[in-house]
């Protein structure tokens, strides 16, 4: 069956250069964004009785652009300023652009993975004296702190905010014919929101293990995985299957 109607379950793009709006054009389709998920700050009196002094890691580990939203937020609210000398650590090339909304680009001290981590660890190896801090959400990617872990470096996981389930119910869930998920909590949140959804047509897209492990336990029929091998993220394996379906 052919594609129409996709929903990504991630903020919009800020800009129009996001593959997504290029796969949209290249097949004709419609692209809907709406985050499955709704971040909750964590406020800085709460953060304070952690003890964790931002300034003392000169290197950040970024895996999402929530992360990267609440660790400004948060040193806003500490009244401190990140060092020009920081080195920032992003999971991705997107997550890495999105970090110019902060902080001047510049490829000295902003260095990015493609959307895994043990890629990014081929990065962080070449650093792997500092001291890393990881902002996170109250339900971090393990995966991330494992490979950190197994890999002995020098982190500090720092929970910014939390993240619960959104309000979906506003929505036409049926309209869409593929949705592409990529956190665990999507699951949670699809079911929280309609909880007597069946896939029937609908094609589920997972990013990272965590989700199609979550998928798989739900029952839901898995339709596209990434990352694959030769093709590292969500927007070229949805490419590859819409060259498929959509011919």
């Amino acid at each position: 069956m052919k594609v129409k109607y996709i929903l990504v379950t991630q903020p919009k793009p800020e800009t129009e250069k996001s593959p997504y709006f290029a796969l949209a054009k290249k097949y004709s389709l419609k692209i809907d964004f709406c985050p499955f998920i709704r971040v909750e700050p964590i406020a800085a009196k709460i953060f304070r009785k952690e003890k964790i002094n931002v300034l003392d890691y000169p290197a950040v580990i970024f895996t999402s652009r929530n992360a990267v939203d609440q660790f400004f937020r948060m040193c806003g609210e500490l009244r401190i300023t990140p060092l020009e000398s920081v080195k920032y650590f992003c999971l991705s090339d997107s997550v890495a652009y999105y970090l110019q909304k902060y902080v001047i680009f510049r490829k000295r001290r902003i260095f990015f993975g493609n959307q895994t981590v043990e890629d990014l660890l081929n990065v962080i190896n070449k650093h792997p004296e500092e001291n890393y801090l990881v902002p996170c959400a109250d339900t971090p990617r393990q995966r991330v702190l494992e490979v950190l872990a197994e890999h002995k470096l020098h982190f500090k996981k720092a929970v910014m905010y939390k993240t619960q389930c959104a309000d979906l119910t506003e929505i036409n869930i049926r309209l869409y014919d593929i949705l592409v998920l990529f956190s665990p909590l999507d699951v949670k949140s699809l079911y929280k929101s309609f909880p007597k959804f069946r896939q029937q047509n609908v094609r589920i897209a997972a990013f990272g293990p965590a989700v199609v492990q979550s998928v798989n336990k739900a029952k839901l029929r898995l339709d596209i995985m990434a990352p694959i091998p030769g093709a590292p993220s969500m927007p070229v394996v949805l490419d590859q299957y819409l060259r498929k379906v959509n011919r």
